[in-house]
């Protein structure tokens, strides 16, 4: 018999939605054009009648549109923001209609690199055309009128699923009442941006990478590891990994005098490539960092959030003391552009020591930020 007090799980459904058939193309900022598209997502809460309390979340370079829940009663692993979204939690789908979608180049059930391309009747590989963070966010609108979607009540998201509410709001601005950009920037540093070609070239080095085109074979693996463990080194911060690991030694009393792995640290990092490799594609991840690194609103004509035409929107902008990717700076940049509109804008540095993961960790602090100000947007709507 099932236990009464124990709470049920929340359970979801990952949908599909396909669009863009030809001859009726999406026309990429690369100029290519790309069709058919599909997007996964899921949804959940549900739409009021004048669809006031719909609030769209982003997720980040490598996430998924499993952003909380459970897929099954058997399932034991939730969604990748369950803390944060759910019956009575900040984003409290008792009152709010949530929806997130997989990015397009993701390999979660959007279509990207890994996908047949209906010309040839095989994966893109590197035939796939180059996607922006203009382009996800394009085609996400497609969703959005898809579903009924004409307003926004509010959209979340933070790293590049912040950069995608920055470009949300910037494409179109009168779908968009309120906005939480978490962890995020204007555009990518030249650091951020040697970190992901550091990565890439760990990718394109793989012997077994053979031109992006290894479907059907063995797959870069160890590059693709390796540049996960490259990246998840950027997630972090000195602080966490020095009280997580220190210098500890993992499962020996003295060095061992090889290259197995003495340290604590070292198999975490190993641990997380293995586990990666297991569930990511390795063109997608090349295609996604490009995109982040092609990212950029403040450009030779101007900071694109300095526009009358945002005036609007109502903006909560988060950033950790300890995220050293995407740095308290760039968070205030986004601030002080966007208080030239006139804006209402509130800023928060929040004290975490996690590093740049800390958007995706509890943080009580963080909770009741977006909690109390998601409802104060849904009181005025």
């Amino acid at each position: 018999m099932s236990d009464p007090n124990k709470p049920s799980k929340l359970l979801v459904e990952k949908k599909y939605y396909t669009f863009a058939e030809p001859p009726n193309e999406m026309v990429l900022d690369s100029g290519a054009r790309l069709g058919p598209v599909t997007l996964a997502y899921e949804t959940l809460g549900t739409l009021n009648r004048d669809q006031s309390n719909a609030v769209l979340i982003l997720h980040a370079c490598t996430g998924d549109s499993h952003v909380a829940g459970y897929y099954s009663v058997e399932d034991e692993r939730p969604g990748w923001w369950d803390t944060m979204v759910g019956p009575g939690k900040p984003v409290d789908t008792d009152r709010y209609f949530v929806i997130c979608s997989n990015i397009l180049g993701s390999c979660m059930g959007s279509t990207g690199p890994s996908s047949i391309n209906p010309k040839t009747g095989k994966p893109f590989g590197f035939d796939f055309p180059m996607v922006t963070i203009k382009d996800m966010v394009r085609a996400q609108k497609h969703l959005l009128e898809h579903l009924g979607i004409t307003k926004i009540m509010s959209m979340l998201g933070g790293s590049v699923g912040g950069m995608q509410v920055l470009r949300w709001c910037v494409d179109y601005p009168e779908m968009v009442r309120s906005a939480i950009p978490i962890a995020t920037t204007t555009r990518h540093s030249a650091q951020a941006i040697a970190f992901n070609e550091v990565a890439r070239q760990a990718i394109m080095s793989d012997p077994n990478w053979r031109g992006g085109n290894y479907y059907g074979g063995p797959g870069p693996d160890h590059g693709l590891a390796v540049a996960r463990m490259i990246g998840h080194v950027t997630y972090l911060s000195d602080e966490s990994m020095r009280s997580k690991f220190g210098r500890k030694l993992q499962n020996r009393s003295s060095f061992s005098f090889d290259f197995n792995g003495d340290f604590a640290v070292e198999s975490y990092l190993r641990h997380q490539g293995s586990k990666f490799v297991a569930r990511f594609d390795a063109n997608s991840l090349l295609y996604i960092t490009k995109a982040g690194d092609y990212f950029d609103l403040e450009r030779e004509d101007g900071n694109m959030l300095v526009n009358d035409q945002l005036a609007h929107i109502r903006f909560l902008v988060l950033s950790f003391t300890s995220d050293w990717l995407y740095p308290t700076y760039q968070s205030k940049a986004i601030v002080s552009a966007l208080k030239k509109n006139g804006s209402d804008v509130s800023f928060c540095e929040i004290d975490a020591r996690w590093g740049h993961d800390a958007f995706l960790m509890r943080n009580e602090q963080m909770e009741k930020l977006i909690a109390g100000f998601l409802d104060r947007i849904s009181h005025e709507c």
